[in-house]
């Protein structure tokens, strides 16, 4: 599905990513777990084409996106839910969702109202009046509304409350029952252990560590090393 194959990555002269690589399945969901700073925002933007790397490669379903613009990139079927919700507060909820909404495929408006169904709620409301629990729905059903493959969600659960995290955690499930694979960039360590099939440890740009949840959930050495755990 997605193969990350020794990626550099800079922002000017600052050099992010040093040789990256990483590999997600179909239906797989990958947790990118590390401190803030080490590189996983930047390992979402060379995905989706925002900052593209400038070595290495990346993959998606065996199509070279490394150098392609970002249009181009979520047209192949690869959505983003990016830190921080990135809405348009002046927009509506609907406005949203129709101007992302694209061809057929799993998720309708009707089939996104159903999984998020204080959205419904929230029709004609601008996304600006919308609580942040709210607004971090928004800011996944806009971007599955545009039925990607892959999504990229990057620090899904900042800022939010228990009950939307609960809320956040029953979306990811649905997720994976449908088969979409999902790169889980994420600070809360429980949450991630909790949804995430594969983990990958980031630390100075590169991935330092890769394993299963319950190995990590039981490596306290690696934990307090790199999470701070």
């Amino acid at each position: 599905m997605l193969s990350i194959q020794d990626i550099h990555t800079y922002y000017g002269d600052s050099y992010i990513l040093q040789g990256v690589s990483l590999e997600l399945t179909p239906g797989q969901v990958v947790a990118l777990l590390g401190r803030n700073g080490v590189g996983k925002t930047t390992l979402a933007r060379s995905i989706m084409g925002l900052t593209p790397a400038r070595r290495g490669r990346i993959l998606f379903k065996q199509i070279d996106i490394t150098n392609l613009p970002a249009h181009r990139i979520a047209r192949l079927g690869i959505g983003l839910v990016p830190q921080g919700r990135q809405i348009f507060r002046s927009l509506s909820v609907q406005e949203h969702l129709d101007v992302m909404a694209r061809g057929q495929g799993r998720w309708s408006l009707d089939a996104i109202m159903e999984l998020f169904p204080n959205l419904r709620a929230r029709w004609r409301s601008l996304a600006g009046k919308l609580s942040g629990g709210e607004q971090q729905m928004l800011a996944a059903a806009r971007a599955l509304v545009g039925n990607p493959a892959l999504l990229v969600m990057d620090e899904p659960t900042e800022g939010l409350a228990p009950l939307m995290i609960r809320e956040l955690g029953r979306t990811i499930e649905v997720l994976k029952q449908t088969g979409t694979s999902i790169l889980l960039i994420e600070q809360q360590l429980a949450f991630a252990l909790r949804y995430a099939d594969m983990v990958f440890i980031m630390s100075k740009g590169r991935i330092v560590h890769q394993c299963s949840p319950a190995d990590l959930a039981s490596d306290a050495l690696t934990k307090s090393r790199y999470l701070g755990v």
